[in-house]
């Protein structure tokens, strides 16, 4: 039997007429779909309680005892939404019936006899809205479970997000290198009103100069040497969604007024084009910088930043919600024995003190790496000596250095400390460009070939992330 990868899928057919359940069964069967069948509203809706989920409804109109419209309604009745497509069907329909089955949020309605190809076009399209909408439930679940916690810092960055989410506003959020930026990014588009569109993500640290306006605004074919196509720039991507702007402070001059341009006027226009498009896009912008600072420098427009900071936001450093460290121990303790298909692992008191009395320089992304490494290291429970060394406060002297620490008491040789003051500088300065070997030496003022060879000389290799 020839099956149909895009039409998998569990369906429920409900209808007091055997022939018809016993029709769409074979038709659905032999497209590779699950059928279940039941003949009344009652029996459906007691199926529908029960597990593996139903993806989509076939439902007659008129059943005995409870018709299928009073059925959607009670579907409905929890919080007005239908927990997967409804499709219903008649072989008497009343336009009343069909208005009020709209209402409720029908996926499709059909008439009997039922035409076979418009039966598998429907069920098709249901059963791929079901999967994107369960695939969306789960993007927003991902965000609430990395966004949760019981510390007061916490909790007012949780109400500012539902606060400015609903808005049209522009949000700039700023905080430590694996705070959590583009987390709370993403937090807002999801409790927006563009949450059903996309969310684009650009790194502006980490794209060429030369590069970024092809990469924002697109460009058309022959624009330039190997430009043998035209090419949708991020800001067509993300229309009618969200695009965030990461390391906004990064951005080169001539970009940062380009995109004021599309902020004040609504349009873009490619690179090498002629005709402005227009895009409807909500902007948000994330950088650890202190962009007033590069404001006063020169090194950022001011007219740009008082675009984006209409709603400025400060994601708090793990240091300042430490409270909650126990809280993500657990949950990232959980998310990597599921991801390796380890069983469930505990971890000893003296590990998590040890965990929650830690800087942590790097923030949720530092916290989360050294979990990982735990629990794959460990055996069935995550003891002290798990721990890394350098979170336990031993051989800490990079972590010291990035932390500001007074190099003047120091002990150590010259050549040792240098080396370790230049390694954590490299470290910082490779984690702030997210790797970028070119725009790391650029910023350090060293050129490529020789920031690699330093690379190697000091051990530094990408890993250590």
């Amino acid at each position: 039997m020839a099956q149909d990868s895009e039409l998998a899928g569990r369906v429920l057919v409900v209808d007091d007429e055997r022939n018809i359940r016993r029709a769409l069964r074979m038709l659905l069967e032999g497209e590779g779909v699950d059928v279940e069948e039941a003949e009344t509203a009652e029996a459906a809706l007691d199926r529908l309680r029960r597990a593996p989920p139903i993806e989509t409804i076939l439902m007659d109109v008129r059943l005995p005892g409870m018709d299928g419209i009073t059925a959607m309604q009670k579907l409905a009745a929890k919080d007005g939404t239908l927990p997967c497509p409804v499709i219903m069907i008649s072989g008497h329909a009343s336009l009343e019936e069909a208005v009020r089955a709209t209402h409720l949020g029908s996926f499709d309605f059909f008439e009997k006899p039922l035409d076979r190809a418009r039966v598998l076009v429907s069920v098709r399209n249901a059963l791929r809205q079901y999967a994107a909408e369960q695939e969306l439930a789960r993007l927003r679940a991902q965000v609430r479970r990395a966004l949760v916690g019981e510390s007061p810092a916490l909790r007012a960055l949780l109400d500012q997000i539902s606060k400015v989410g609903p808005t049209k506003a522009r949000v700039l959020i700023t905080g430590e290198s694996g705070s959590g930026k583009e987390l709370v990014a993403r937090a807002i588009h999801e409790s927006s009103q563009r949450c059903d569109g996309p969310f684009v993500k650009v790194n502006c640290a980490a794209i060429p100069a030369h590069l970024i306006e092809s990469e924002l605004f697109g460009h058309e074919k022959g624009a330039f040497t190997g430009a043998t196509a035209p090419k949708q720039g991020l800001f067509e991507v993300a229309d009618g969604g969200t695009l965030l702007l990461d390391e906004v402070g990064d951005m080169a001059p001539e970009a940062q007024a380009k995109v004021l341009r599309v902020l004040q006027s609504g349009e873009i226009l490619r690179v090498g084009g002629r005709k402005p498009r227009q895009v409807d896009v909500r902007v948000l912008a994330a950088t650890h910088r202190d962009l007033k600072a590069l404001v006063g420098e020169g090194a950022f427009r001011e007219d740009l930043y008082f675009r984006l900071a209409v709603v400025p936001i400060e994601v708090p450093p793990l240091r300042a919600r430490r409270e909650d460290i126990p809280i993500l121990v657990r949950h990232f303790i959980d998310q990597v024995c599921f991801d390796n298909g380890f069983a469930p692992k505990e971890i000893a008191d003296e590990a998590l003190e040890a965990l929650v009395s830690h800087d942590w320089p790097g923030n949720v992304r530092e916290l989360r790496n050294v979990v990982e490494r735990m629990v794959i290291l460990s055996d069935e429970r995550i003891e002290v000596g798990d721990v890394p060394p350098e979170v336990r406060g031993e051989g800490a002297g990079d972590v010291a250095f990035a932390r500001g620490a007074d190099w003047s008491a120091s002990e150590l040789p010259l050549r040792e400390a240098r080396d370790r003051a230049e390694r954590a500088i490299i470290l910082d300065r490779l984690e702030r460009f997210d790797w970028n070997v070119s725009r790391t030496a650029e910023s350090l003022g060293v050129e490529r070939s020789h920031l690699h060879k330093k690379m190697r000389t000091l051990g530094i290799q990408r890993r250590q992330a």
